[in-house]
C-alpha cells in the first residue's frame, strides 16, 4: 500500500469508491473539485489516498485506489469529513493506515483536536476510531438520511 496526498486526478476513482459504500458521504463532483480549488488559509481542506503498491499489482494492471480520507482545518481543529475504503480492500488495514497518517499530520501541524460524526450502525468504523483514541462525545438524532439514522460524535485531542 502506498499513501499520498490526493489530487484532482483522483476524483473519479474517489467517487466510484463512494458509490460502492452506502455509509460514505456522497459528495458531488463539484464538492470534490472544490477541495483542490481553494487557496484560503482559513479553510484548509486536505485529502489523502491509499493506492496499490507495485508489489500488489499484476504486471500491466494500473494502480488502483484502495481508499481515501478528506478533512478540513478549522482554526486549530480538524474535522474528518469522509473516510472510505473500497469494498475489495476492506479488512486489510487501509482505513487504519489513513487514520493513523491523518492523526500524525494533525500533530505535525500543531492541531489541537480531530472531530467527526459517523453513522450509529457503522460498528467497524466506530471500533477503528475507539482504537485510535477517539472518545464518543454525543449523538445527533436523525442526522443522516437514506436511510434515516443518528450520528455518533467523536473527538480526539492531540497532545
Amino acid at each position: 500500500m502506498h499513501l499520498r496526498r490526493a489530487n484532482s486526478a483522483d476524483i473519479p476513482a474517489m467517487m466510484l469508491i463512494e458509490q460502492e459504500s452506502p455509509s460514505a458521504a456522497d459528495w458531488s463532483q463539484a464538492q470534490h473539485e472544490a477541495m483542490f480549488a481553494t487557496d484560503d488559509p482559513a479553510f484548509q481542506r486536505s485529502g489523502w489516498v491509499v493506492e496499490s503498491s507495485a508489489q500488489e499489482k499484476v504486471s500491466t494492471e494500473p494502480t488502483v485506489l484502495l481508499g481515501f480520507l478528506i478533512a478540513h482545518k478549522i482554526d486549530g481543529e480538524w474535522e474528518l469529513e469522509n473516510i472510505v475504503v473500497a469494498e475489495k480492500a476492506r479488512r486489510r488495514g487501509v482505513g487504519t493506515r489513513l487514520l493513523t497518517e491523518f492523526i500524525e499530520h494533525v500533530s505535525l501541524e500543531n492541531g489541537s483536536a480531530i472531530f467527526l460524526e459517523v453513522r450509529a450502525s457503522n460498528h467497524v468504523a466506530r471500533s477503528i476510531y475507539r482504537k485510535a483514541g477517539f472518545e464518543e462525545t454525543g449523538v445527533r438524532r436523525n442526522y443522516y438520511s437514506n436511510p434515516p439514522e443518528s450520528a455518533i460524535l467523536y473527538r480526539r485531542r492531540i497532545s
